[in-house]
């Protein structure tokens, strides 16, 4: 078994925690309230800046050519997400430009840029994909509902696409390609799966009302 795909079957009591927490299952059945998207919205698009420059620092630190420009292939996927949320955010009303992180908002960017400006590139891979694959589980668990179109469907249709599964394989061939499989990697990519859950948790728990 590659180590990626060892890495996520150790976790995959964390990534069902995920797909069944209520922000997640909200997304999926249309449910969820307004205000706690909206504050997920500007608290992804904060973490997705921090996430792209994480692939920035770690293409800038790569051994090799070919793995420079793959982590720059994946700074545009994130790029390209970042639009996305430019255009949820005028739907929602959120202005990103004044989007203060929240606790668990910093705690995973810390620990992203953290691992990016400190360690090998391929620490920082094992540390970023758990989003990629988690999302693209969400996304596609989530499509095989086949649930009536609503106002998330975009949300499941960007992560259960043909253009997103192919970012995170192409994350995790890093991994495989390049990285141990150690306890150090093993707890890193672990505390990346509980930053997840404890994101959607953040979001979860705003009240309606609140300010975004």
């Amino acid at each position: 078994m590659s180590l990626s795909l060892a890495l996520w079957h150790a976790n995959d009591n964390l990534a069902q925690e995920c797909l069944h927490h209520p922000f997640v299952q909200g997304i999926g059945d249309g449910t969820l309230p307004a205000e706690k998207f909206a504050y997920y919205v500007g608290q992804d698009a904060f973490f997705l800046e921090a996430f792209a420059r994480a692939y920035s620092i770690a293409a800038a630190k790569a051994p090799t050519w070919e793995t420079f420009q793959v982590f720059h292939q994946l700074a545009d996927g994130v790029l390209a997400e970042l639009n996305l949320h430019g255009s949820y955010a005028q739907e929602w009303g959120v202005d990103l430009a004044t989007v203060a992180p929240g606790a668990a908002t910093r705690r995973y960017t810390d620990f992203l840029l953290s691992t990016a400006w400190g360690q090998a590139p391929g620490a920082t891979a094992v540390a970023m994909a758990p989003c990629m694959r988690l999302y693209a589980f969400l996304g596609q668990s989530l499509a095989q509902l086949n649930p009536p179109p609503h106002r998330y469907s975009p949300w499941i249709d960007t992560y259960s696409s043909d253009q997103f599964e192919p970012l995170a394989a192409q994350l995790e061939a890093l991994i495989d390609n390049s990285t141990a499989d150690n306890p150090s990697n093993q707890t890193a990519y672990r505390y990346a799966m509980e930053c997840e859950l404890a994101f959607f948790e953040a979001a979860w728990q705003v009240k309606s009302g609140s300010a975004l």
